[in-house]
């Protein structure tokens, strides 16, 4: 059945809210571009004439993918070649979707994207619809066919197993460079002390090679061990040129809505350092390295560029 006018012009006006519901879902933007074509496919196969509230359909159908997804995920991942970490995307970008308020926001940063893995999908669906978007537990059982009481028992485990004593900075651009200017300053001094006070004592590390860049495959625990695989990582030498390709520059970004280092080797995103900026000090580092994850942030850094190194001649 071909679409007329206004069912393309509806489906296109929910096409934002789709992708960022399915990127908060699934972690990546290529996947959440995936899940909301085949969402459009059944739209356009479906008989509309009998579907009386669009919005909640298509939220519905899109749901279900992502569901489907989450769990073909799970088992990908067990294979998976060191720490898997999401996508990280640029400020502005649509996948981010709405940030009028602080659970909007903190609903997409990484640090949040990368706890909600501890979730089960139908978690996942349900903390992300109700935090982010504000669906009501009623809206959201119909999406899942459960029962509402279902619905919040879910919601409340969901938050229970996302329980963080801390709550993260808020951040404008000018903030965000502060901070990468400090962080930068630190991890180039070649002494662990900066680095160790910039740190929250608990702070965690990860990174995310994905098998084809090299990249450390384990956690990192404590301001102290970060503070030294930090120095380590950040002192320049021919070998590690080499490895990458040239000298990187260093910049600083505004990424899932925190600050963030992004590193270019011959205006080639190389590499993305997400900073969990909180009041007692830069919670975790999230290193994005795998390049299967960078191709997008490297299209749009590219194409709101050009941009000023705070580093280079590394």
């Amino acid at each position: 059945m071909s679409l007329r006018m206004h069912e393309a012009d509806l489906f296109e006006s929910s096409r934002g809210r789709l992708e960022a519901i399915a990127y908060r879902l699934l972690g990546s933007a290529g996947d959440a571009e995936d899940a909301v074509q085949d969402t459009y496919l059944r739209w356009h196969a479906a008989d509309r004439e009998r579907i009386e509230t669009p919005e909640a359909w298509l939220t519905k159908v899109l749901t279900n993918l992502c569901l489907n997804r989450l769990t073909s995920a799970r088992a990908r991942r067990e294979t998976y070649v060191g720490q898997w970490l999401p996508e990280p995307v640029l400020d502005g970008d649509r996948m981010l979707g709405p940030a009028d308020a602080f659970e909007q926001r903190e609903s997409v940063s990484m640090a949040m994207l990368t706890l909600m893995e501890r979730l089960s999908p139908n978690e996942r669906v349900v903390y992300v619809l109700r935090e982010a978007f504000g669906y009501a537990h009623r809206e959201i059982a119909e999406i899942l066919d459960v029962t509402e009481s279902n619905c919040q028992q879910i919601y409340r485990r969901a938050r229970q197993h996302l329980a963080v004593d801390r709550s993260r900075t808020e951040i404008d651009a000018a903030a965000a460079r502060k901070i990468v200017e400090e962080f930068l300053a630190a991890a180039l001094s070649g002494d662990t002390a900066p680095l160790i006070r910039l740190l929250a004592d608990d702070a965690v590390s990860m990174a995310d090679g994905g098998g084809k860049v090299h990249a450390r495959r384990t956690p990192i625990v404590g301001a102290m061990g970060i503070a030294k695989y930090l120095r380590a990582l950040f002192q320049p030498s021919d070998a590690k040129r080499a490895l990458v390709g040239g000298s990187p520059a260093f910049y600083a970004a505004v990424v899932n809505g925190g600050p963030a280092v992004l590193a270019e080797v011959d205006e080639q995103v190389i590499g993305v350092f997400c900073l969990d900026a909180t009041p007692d000090g830069l919670a975790s580092i999230h290193i994005q390295v795998n390049p299967d994850k960078l191709q997008r942030i490297a299209r749009q850094w590219a194409a709101a560029g050009p941009h000023r190194p705070l580093v280079v001649n590394w």
